[in-house]
């Protein structure tokens, strides 16, 4: 079996989950390989996502290691076999690979939950208000890749849109409404869109007023990607030198915490909509 180059960002989580599963049991890299009767290196290549496995030889390694937590396991089995090609793998090699990733970790949450402080959600941004952003990098990009990547955002945008959307929660501060990428009758655009999907069903839209003050993560951005198994959570922070995403439990935990505490700073839904409707208005 030839290993992946390039696994996945969800590839990369399976072969995680595995090796804390087998660090929890006390187990090293050759006690679970002579207990599967295979090569040490196999057992590395799996929990680094290069290898995939069987549903069966999931469940074997979880009886290995003494898993007690049949959600889980139930979950991880759902995430073997072959991969998955998703619709992102289209711009494989056209745009960074952690654009694709975020793509894949969004399709297969079943809950968002963002903060964005200096940005608008990338979900809810229009073709004109993304252009705009990726046309201010230094340096500057080839105007096909601004295509792709703004092609590839508004793809995105479909798990709050499709018949099928998930529930998302954005906490948005008032100065990203207020900064007027591509000019004002650009923003007035974006924002009308924004106000426009705070009415949809699934979308809840908070924001943080300027009168707020201080609250945790200021000047953060996140995105926290809820999983059918809460184990199998994700969180994704943009940085400089590209994406990070972060799933250890205590990070976990401690960014749910974060976020709920970011909530009660925030206005609520109806008082976030009149914000919005007040910056349109300033315009």
């Amino acid at each position: 079996m030839a290993p992946r180059q390039s696994p996945s960002i969800r590839q990369r989580r399976f072969g995680a989950e595995l090796r804390r599963m087998r660090q929890a049991a006390d187990m090293t890299t050759p006690e679970t390989a002579a207990l599967l009767s295979t090569d040490r290196t196999v057992i590395a290549n799996i929990e680094a996502g290069r290898f995939g496995i069987s549903e069966d030889r999931l469940r074997r390694l979880a009886s290995i290691y003494e898993c007690d937590n049949p959600a889980l396991i139930d979950a991880l089995a759902a995430m073997t076999g072959g991969r998955v090609t998703g619709w992102w793998d289209e711009y494989r090699g056209k745009i960074p690979p952690g654009f694709l990733d975020v793509s894949e970790v969004e399709h297969y949450a079943v809950r968002l939950r963002t903060l964005q402080t200096a940005h608008l959600p990338g979900l809810f941004q229009t073709e004109e208000h993304a252009r705009a952003l990726f046309d201010l990098l230094v340096p500057a990009l080839p105007r096909l890749e601004v295509e792709l990547r703004v092609a590839h955002r508004l793809e995105r945008q479909r798990v709050v849109t499709s018949d099928n959307c998930m529930p998302y929660v954005g906490i948005i501060h008032e100065a990203a409404l207020r900064i007027q990428v591509g000019g004002p009758d650009a923003t007035r655009s974006q924002l009308t869109h924004l106000l426009e999907s705070s009415d949809r069903e699934n979308v809840t839209l908070l924001v943080i007023p300027f009168t707020a003050g201080g609250f945790p993560m200021a000047g953060e951005s996140l995105m926290y990607a809820e999983a059918a198994e809460p184990h199998l959570d994700t969180v994704h922070m943009d940085s400089p030198s590209g994406a990070i995403f972060l799933d250890s439990p205590t990070q976990l935990e401690n960014f749910r915490k974060r976020l709920n505490l970011i909530e009660k700073v925030a206005l609520g839904a109806s008082a976030s909509q009149d914000i919005i409707r007040s910056v349109i208005r300033d315009l």
